[in-house]
């Protein structure tokens, strides 16, 4: 039995349909659900927040930390996926590692989430219980209601004919699949021996290379704000996955064309949502 904490979300979601199709026995509980009530078997906690944790400090150490703390207090399962994220890795400069140490800058309010989710991984390793993490970058798919980067500048692209960057052309990041994520998270639930793993697609891609890209799929307008910062996300290493399960992500750039096909079919919901 698996449960997916967190199923409404844009990870959780893609979870839930996979174990479907797989034809896996899952739980997938409502908000209001009394959990202490169930078994919950092998629990993917993927309750979070992401693109709004500056502006809702609160619920995002309530979502990573809190939340996590009642289930680990009250309720009865046999193991724990906890997805945290590669963004604890900055400001590492060479490829990060699962065992590499963090640093974090507590008057930094972009560091809020950093810390929420490391309290997170601290707090189920201290538990005693089977517990594994998920450091996950960043996710892309269908995800038309967020306003993260990548999913906020190819709705740009289609409704304007323009995307207009706040980042340097320089910038850098990782993209993974939601399918690889979720093909990952499967796996470490229920093959995984480590504790702790890498769940990216190992390759940074800089904002240049991605809009280069958007611009040849729509025809579009690109410009750099003037002096726009350059944030560059350290490289990760994912020979942890490779080695264990043979993981083989796929490219943001090779998937752009269908991504950019399932924004452009899918427009009525994205523009219901802005």
């Amino acid at each position: 039995m698996i449960t997916i904490l967190g199923g409404s979300g844009f990870i959780g979601h893609h979870l839930v349909e996979k174990l479907q199709q797989m034809k896996l026995d899952f739980l997938s509980p409502r908000r209001e659900d009394k959990l202490s009530d169930l078994k919950l078997g092998k629990v993917i906690y993927c309750v979070g927040l992401t693109a709004d944790f500056r502006s809702q400090p609160i619920e995002t150490v309530n979502a990573h930390v809190c939340k996590l703390l009642e289930v680990v207090r009250d309720c009865d399962f046999d193991s724990i996926v906890y997805l945290s994220s590669t963004r604890i890795y900055a400001p590492h400069l060479a490829p990060a590692r699962e065992d590499d140490a963090l640093l974090v800058a507590p008057l930094s309010s972009s560091d809020l989430y950093n810390i929420s989710k490391i309290m997170g991984e601290a707090l189920l390793f201290a538990s005693g219980r089977h517990v594994q993490v998920a450091r996950i970058s960043n996710v892309y798919g269908p995800d038309f209601a967020s306003d993260n980067f990548l999913s906020t500048i190819i709705k740009e692209a289609l409704s304007n004919n323009k995307v207009t960057l706040h980042t340097s052309p320089n910038s850098q990041k990782d993209y993974i699949s939601v399918e690889d994520v979720v093909d990952g998270l499967i796996r470490i639930a229920t093959l995984g021996k480590r504790s702790i793993y890498n769940l990216a697609s190992g390759m940074s891609v800089s904002n240049q290379a991605l809009v280069n890209r958007i611009r040849q799929l729509t025809g579009c307008e690109v410009q750099f704000v003037a002096n726009a910062p350059t944030i560059k996300f350290p490289p990760i290493n994912v020979d942890r996955m490779r080695e264990e399960f043979g993981f083989s992500p796929s490219n943001i750039l090779d998937d752009m064309e269908k991504l950019i096909d399932l924004y452009r079919s899918s427009r009525g919901l994205w523009n219901d949502n802005n």
